[in-house]
This record gives C-alpha cells, structure tokens and sequence, in this order.
C-alpha cells in the first residue's frame, strides 16, 4: 500500500509549537510611511486617499515589506503571512472606486458585478497576491537555507469589506449588498494568485461572517478541482482562523466556536483557531472549548490586548505580556501554532518564540483516532 504524503509543517506540529508571525499592518506602521511613499509614481494620481491599504505596499515599497518578513523570520517565525489581507478586487475597490453612497446611491449586487469584472481591480488584485507570495517565497527560503529550519508560507485570505450574512439596510432586512457567486468569484481569483506566486498553505483569517468564510473555502475546493489540483495531489493545505467576541461567538454570523468548527471541519483543515478580536486573556475560555472539540491542529494568534491608542502599537499588551499568555496556553495542552495579530511586532514575536521552545504541543489525532506526537 503506498504510504499518504505527509507534508513536511506535519511533522512539526506533532513534535513542537509552530510559530506563525505577527502583525503587518502595526509594522507597517512603525516605519513612517506616508501618503506620498505607498502612492509612488504609479499611484500618485489616485483620487482617494491610499495610506491605509497596507496591501498596496507589496508592489510600491516591496523592500520595507521584505525588511517585515526578515524580521519575523529574525524573530523565530516558522510561518509569514503573505501581506495580502485586502488583496481581493472586492476590497480593493474601497480604494480605487468612487462610492455611489456619495450621490445618493448604494452598494448593490449590480455595483459589485462590475467590481468583479474590472480589469484594473482585477489585474491589481493578482498582482498584490502574486507578488506578496513571491516576496515571502524568497525569504522564507533563504531562512530555510541559511539556518537548516523549514519556513513556510500561508497565503492570507481576509474576511473583506462586506458580509453575506447580514443586511446593512435596517428598513429591508433581506438586502444584500453582494451575492454568495461574486464573493466566491473574488476569492476564487485571489486564491490562484496566491497560489501562482508559492505558497505552502491557503489561510482564510479573521473571520467574522462565516457565510464569506464558506465562499472563501468553496472557491478553493473549485479551484482545486478546475485547475487540476486534486487529480494530481497537489492541493495546498488549509488553515482557518476565526475573530470572535467577548461571547466567544463570531462577530458577524454570530456561530458559536461549537458551531463554527461544525461548519468546516468537512474541509478537513490543517489547522482551526481564534485569531485577532480579542486579547489572549479573554480568548483563553474559547480557545480551550475549540482545542476540546477539533480533530485537527489549533492555531491562537491573539491581538496585543485591547486597542489603546495612547500605547507605541496601538495595543495595551507588550512582548513579555504575550509570551507569558501564549505560554499558559501552550502548559495547558491548547495550542500547535501561536503567535500575534494587531499590535505584535516582530519583538512580540521574538518573546513570544522563546517562551514556548521547548513546550510540547497539543497532540494530535490520527486518522484512527488514537494521539500522536507530544509523546503520546
């Protein structure tokens, strides 16, 4: 019988806790940036205003992105992100688009068609995928090679700029501004993008409607199966990370992490975990019911904290502050992979590395059932 390939990040999850880097957005920030340097030339007669489109840095300033990426490996990432949170044309027409909610009209399913049919959005959306895979390709493997330690790549997939699940307009509650169809298009577009440039793994994050979670990981099953992925066992691992509120619910769709992980373990993901929304102090509770109930590895990369605008990040928590979270997690058998989303810098990164090494990771269950790594 020939023996199911096992790809390499499995070995790591049974024997150790994976490391995934931190905040881009909150990096990105620490380097000065202005209005000028993300429009460069190409841009500079974009009519609204860019800065915020931290996506859009990948292709005007790749060496600052890079400079990211390097120091998360520095810090002791075995997985970065690639920077393409917005990277759909869905969400880059935020940016790029003129708003009919100025003029008196309204986002709809017809204004999103042409969204999706746009060659520029099209084009850029591509381009930000392809290019930030690339970008974190080269230095992961140049950390692969130059220190003997495996670095992957996870494709960021974000949750975008609207939401199937609920109606903006309070008066026609069955309203939705954008079909099940364009979301799935959108994502299914980022999806071979990312794949285009080499990734390792596709990660849907931060999700707060898990109806665009499910579109996100119907488009990759289709792109899988169009694109002949799984006839030649080639389809990339999934990770799916979800932003819940302080009861313990997605904060959109609303699902419990019961019910979410019921949702898609059909996936069979990587891995499942809680990312972004709340600190690690009040993610603890649900962290622990979704390391309960999931058959696969359990992902935590909590925000710094609580947003504080008077802090250096934005964020209350410090790098000794997260580590010694993330490790209280890791003593109680919750965690494969950990790390940090808004607020964690590459120093976060690095505490929160050298507090876990040596920690063993929650174990596993193969495919018959029984515990595996971890000593078990």
């Amino acid at each position: 019988m020939k023996t199911p390939h096992r790809h390499p990040i499995q070995e790591i999850l049974e024997s150790r806790i994976a490391i995934i880097d931190g905040a881009m957005g909150t990096t990105i920030r620490s380097y000065g940036m202005k209005e000028a340097d993300i429009r460069g030339e190409r841009f500079r007669d974009a009519k609204k205003d860019l800065l915020n489109n931290g996506d859009l840095f990948t292709v005007t300033q790749p060496r600052m992105i890079g400079d990211i990426h390097r120091r998360f490996l520095e810090a002791g990432a075995d997985i970065i992100e690639t920077n393409t949170f917005n990277a759909t044309n869905i969400s880059q027409s935020e940016f790029f688009v003129e708003d009919p909610r100025e003029h008196g009209g309204r986002k709809d399913p017809a204004f999103y068609q042409k969204v999706i049919d746009d060659p520029f959005l099209n084009d850029l959306a591509w381009e930000i995928n392809e290019q930030s895979a690339r970008l974190c390709r080269e230095w992961a493997d140049r950390f692969t090679h130059e220190t003997g330690r495996q670095r992957f790549v996870a494709g960021a997939i974000g949750p975008l700029t609207v939401s199937l699940s609920n109606s903006p307009d309070a008066d026609d509650p069955g309203f939705r501004v954008v079909t099940f169809d364009q979301v799935k298009a959108a994502y299914a577009h980022q999806v071979r993008a990312l794949i285009a440039g080499g990734v390792d793994f596709l990660l849907v994050e931060t999700i707060f409607d898990s109806l665009n979670a499910k579109a996100a990981l119907v488009a990759i099953r289709e792109v899988f199966d169009e694109d002949g992925l799984t006839a030649s066992g080639r389809e990339l691992p999934i990770m799916i990370s979800a932003a819940v509120g302080r009861g313990g619910e997605t904060m959109i769709s609303a699902q419990t992490v019961e019910a979410f992980w019921n949702a898609v373990k059909h996936v069979k993901p990587l891995s499942i975990g809680l990312n972004c929304s709340l600190g690690p102090d009040l993610m603890y509770p649900f962290l622990e019911d979704l390391a309960e109930r999931a058959e696969v590895a359990i992902s935590c990369y909590p925000n710094a904290g609580l947003p504080n605008p008077l802090s250096a990040t934005g964020f209350d928590l410090g790098p000794q502050d997260m580590a010694r979270y993330l490790g209280d997690f890791a003593r109680a058998g919750l965690i494969n992979i950990a790390g940090g989303c808004c607020g964690n810098t590459p120093e976060h990164i690095a505490a929160i590395a050298r507090a876990l090494e040596g920690l063993l990771p929650r174990p596993l269950k193969a495919a018959h059932g029984q515990l595996v790594g971890s000593g078990a």
